[in-house]
């Protein structure tokens, strides 16, 4: 996929002015992070890594990519509140994966008890990477679904002013001007301000559950500032602080610091290592309240790579989305090959393939937040370790992506400036806001492009591996 500049990154000067007026313009846009040597403060901020130039990205995958967002918002919704097939699908999982056994028991405990609140929000981005497959024809296949803490909707809407400017640069000013606006943090926004109108208390805040460690933290304020804009009230609280001060009245209004909680929006919560006794029961409390949970403990649920892998068998779509029959069409288009390793005959096969030609596939484990998947060698070994084992079904295989590389110098603060062979993967941002059985909205909400260096198989921008662009639709 060329772009029309490649003669540009040919030449060592324009490159090395370019990518001075770029690191600029993202300081200037506010594409920023807190440093690793001091990541809760702002009195020293580095830019986000970015690419100096723009991606190509097929414009009809681009656009298949949005246009399925609706459906998958819908896929989600349904999945969350369909306790038969959540309870099924995990059944496997939550004997060998204790992470997910707790998300689950917290589940059905609050099912038991009854959902204090009718109204659901739901904040996903759906990845994809452009598989080139044996044709070398692109096509459009999802990476996962992130239905807790999608992140980077905030930088991500800073980034084409940015390239922009570097475009401009390299003369380039008519190639600049195609590069599309993308707001994901004002569609973030509208979905929390919905979902807070309708809990219907004027004076009750919007709870942002973040980290310990806030590196990623103007990203969040992007968000927060549409809600400040909006006249609705934003604090920020750990899990730490929910345990200490947080507490429910007789009808499970949410309390924290005195302050009434209207919606909880997840930034944390989703490995294991966010978690100690006191912060489980923190998630229960918040769980059990009349607060509006974004994601709520199903819809989280709903995220996991043993439900990824489910949906891809013949027939389950339909089941969950009955008279969408085009709209189950449309998903099952973007599913790269997912196989079972559940105990049993099929497992057997998948795990006995896997091990003879590991280059074919991705091992996944139940778990969010990128620098978790294994490849290769690596991945034969542990399939060798667990293939006789119960321990395997904590793990999905999927096929292996194989997209096209492109030329890009990754701008990252200290480093060299150096070109590098890169890969790139398309999110589109979902929000959906339900009222009982009612869609009271249902939207794609904008895009992110990252992009890596070919010799990093897995991580994303906050793992390191990673760096922000934008997307150029040729």
């Amino acid at each position: 996929m060329a772009v029309p500049w490649e003669d540009a990154l040919r030449d060592e000067p324009a490159v090395r002015e370019a990518a001075s007026v770029a690191v600029d313009a993202a300081l200037l846009e506010g594409v920023l992070m807190r440093t690793e040597g001091q990541p809760n403060a702002s009195e020293v901020v580095n830019y986000a890594p970015f690419t100096l130039l723009p991606s190509a990205v097929p414009r009809a995958l681009f656009q298949q990519a949005y246009a399925v967002q609706q459906d998958f918002n819908l896929l989600v919704d349904a999945i969350s509140q369909n306790k038969e097939f959540l309870e099924q699908t995990l059944a496997s999982t939550i004997k060998v994966d204790d992470f997910t056994a707790r998300l689950f028991k917290i589940h059905m405990q609050v099912l038991e008890e009854g959902l204090a609140q009718p109204v659901s929000l739901g904040i996903n981005r759906s990845d994809y990477m452009f598989d080139c497959g044996q044709d070398g024809a692109p096509a459009l296949r999802q990476v996962e679904i992130n239905t807790i803490a999608a992140s980077f909707g905030g930088l991500a809407a800073r980034m084409p002013a940015v390239h922009g400017r570097v475009l401009k640069v390299l003369g380039r000013s008519e190639e600049a001007s195609c590069l599309l606006p993308n707001n994901p943090a004002r569609g973030l926004a509208v979905g929390i301000a919905r979902a807070w109108e309708l809990y219907g208390s004027p004076k009750a805040v919007v709870m942002f559950l973040v980290e310990e460690v806030q590196r990623n933290i103007f990203d969040q304020r992007c968000v927060e500032n549409e809600l400040w804009s909006r006249d609705i009230r934003v604090i920020r609280r750990r899990f730490r602080d929910v345990f200490e001060r947080g507490s429910l009245d007789a009808a499970r209004r949410l309390y924290v610091d005195g302050q009434e909680v209207a919606v909880v929006y997840y930034r944390e919560g989703y490995v294991p290592k966010n978690y100690d006794q006191q912060n489980w029961e923190a998630r229960l409390l918040l769980e059990r309240s009349r607060a509006v949970k974004c994601p709520d403990i199903a819809t989280q649920l709903a995220g996991t790579k043993k439900v990824q892998q489910e949906l891809s068998r013949p027939g389950t779509l339909e089941r969950l989305l009955p008279g969408c029959a085009q709209a189950a069409a449309r998903i099952r288009a973007t599913f790269a090959g997912l196989y079972s390793l559940d105990m049993g005959e099929e497992g057997d096969r998948m795990a006995a393939v896997a091990i003879a030609e590991p280059h074919r596939f991705v091992l996944k484990p139940q778990r969010e937040g990128g620098g978790n998947n294994l490849y290769g060698e690596e991945l034969r070994q542990v399939l060798e370790k667990v293939k006789d084992s119960p321990e395997r079904t904590s793990y999905i295989l999927m096929d292996k992506i194989e997209p096209q590389p492109s030329m890009n110098y990754l701008l990252r603060a200290h480093s060299p400036l150096q070109m590098s062979e890169c890969i790139s993967e398309l999110g589109i941002f979902g929000v959906y806001v339900r009222q009982g059985k009612e869609l009271v909205m249902n939207e794609a909400a904008g895009h992110l492009l990252r992009t890596k260096a070919i010799q990093h198989a897995d991580g994303g921008v906050a793992a390191g591996v990673a760096v922000l662009d934008t997307p150029y639709l040729v």
